[in-house]
């Protein structure tokens, strides 16, 4: 007798409360193991197959979705999604993984294939609140902590406007007007050619 209220509040609930409510419920075991790092770890499939429970119960469903931009190297856009069946509101985390060109020891589609994981992983984190600081899947550098860093740069950076040939004018006229130079730089990212023109001018 005590399933009917409780069926009833699992009803009338918004897609906030439902997501809150799978955040407090949500266990997904590291059952995997790297050899190499000797650290477990959860992929992207161990957190989707232990989500598939809580499709039933709280009326709502899963998706994972990419999109690639290349530039000065190839980006990984992940979105993990939660969406109500009955209502359609959804919510929505986001993952933004570098795929390392260089990584040795690996073929192409390796590289594409392992920055994929690691992006619908950490969208589903990111949705799920699940703290992975402890994973050292989270923090493993592979034995290449300068080339990581590198590249997390180089994806923070892409969240800048970037300041070029094609807008240098403009950046010119800024400092020529009184901006300051470290202005330029808290707000855009700087190509070399272009912070050389600038500095000399």
């Amino acid at each position: 007798m005590d399933y009917i209220p409780v069926i009833k509040l699992i009803i009338n609930m918004n897609i906030r409360e439902k997501l809150s409510k799978i955040q407090f419920e949500f266990k997904a075991k590291k059952s995997r193991y790297n050899a190499f790092g000797k650290y477990n770890f959860r992929s992207a499939e161990d957190i989707l197959e232990s989500l598939k429970p809580f499709n039933d119960k709280y009326d709502v469903h899963f998706t994972v979705e990419e999109n690639l931009t290349t530039g000065e190297f190839p980006i990984i856009h992940s979105a993990a999604r939660i969406v109500d069946n009955k209502s359609g509101d959804k919510i929505t985390a986001t993952a933004i993984v570098g795929v390392d060109l260089n990584a040795k020891g690996q073929q192409m589609p390796q590289r594409f294939g392992s920055a994929s994981s690691y992006g619908k992983k950490y969208a589903l984190g990111n949705l799920l609140l699940i703290d992975d600081t402890a994973d050292s899947d989270a923090v493993n550098d592979h034995g290449f902590p300068n080339k990581v860093q590198s590249l997390e740069k180089k994806i923070m950076a892409t969240k800048k406007p970037i300041i070029d040939s094609n807008n240098l004018d403009q950046a010119k006229k800024f400092l020529a007007n009184g901006g300051m130079m470290k202005t330029l730089e808290e707000k855009y990212t700087i190509s070399d050619s272009a912070r050389s023109e600038l500095v000399s001018d």
